[in-house]
């Protein structure tokens, strides 16, 4: 049985794609960058936090899994969290507008023994946007619990100029990294996984007691 702590309506979308419907843990995790972290690392943390809160949520079976992801919005040394309100979402997609930035998302698959890790790093390039855009955007509310205050799979997909990556790694969960995770843990999925993204890290495994 896997297990996803995560309450993303997007991440069991995705995972539905690879054919599974995991039971959702409910997780509270801060999600604070420590000074002089550097933002791949923090994502890294973050999401190692999710999926370890998961685990300890489990009466521990040899086969208990969980898996926990982060995904965060950064331009130059900025990682940009969820919006606090609209103004928020304004500001960051005026920021945004007419420049290219990267989606980081790291995904962890932890058990009672062992856990692993996968990065997918994506470039995306938005198009100018004016404010009449940015402003009809923001009014639909699709900002709302989004990194960087957009949503690739909704409208502002056509703010996307250039993509290389991995889409569903913007959306929140890169499936080919994720497939390919599960695959190495013996859980066995039963759709086929999207293409790798040509940025994505290789896979990293530890032992549970191991330094991540």
């Amino acid at each position: 049985m896997l297990h996803l702590a995560s309450r993303s309506p997007r991440r069991r979308e995705l995972l539905a794609q690879l054919g599974i419907t995991p039971v959702v843990l409910d997780v509270d995790v801060p999600e604070i960058r420590q000074a002089g972290e550097a933002s791949v690392d923090y994502v890294t943390r973050v999401a190692r936090d999710k999926a370890r809160a998961g685990l300890a949520l489990l009466s521990v079976a040899p086969d208990s899994l969980v898996l926990g992801a982060d995904t965060e919005v950064v331009l130059g040394d900025r990682v940009y969290g969820k919006p606090a309100d609209a103004a928020d979402a304004a500001a960051m997609l005026r920021s945004l507008a007419g420049r290219t930035h990267e989606v980081i998302t790291v995904v962890w698959l932890v058990g009672k023994d062992r856990e692993a890790h996968a990065t997918s790093r994506s470039s995306l390039r938005f198009g100018a946007l004016d404010d009449a855009e940015i402003a009809a955007y923001v009014a639909s509310g699709e900002w709302q619990g989004k990194a960087g205050g957009y949503a690739i799979q909704g409208r502002a997909a056509a703010f996307v100029a250039a993509l290389a990556g991995s889409h569903s790694g913007v959306m929140g969960l890169p499936l080919h990294e994720t497939h390919q995770l599960l695959k190495a843990f013996g859980f066995a999925t039963p759709a086929a996984a999207e293409s790798s993204s040509p940025q994505a890290s290789p896979m990293r495994t530890h032992s549970t007691g191991a330094a991540a």
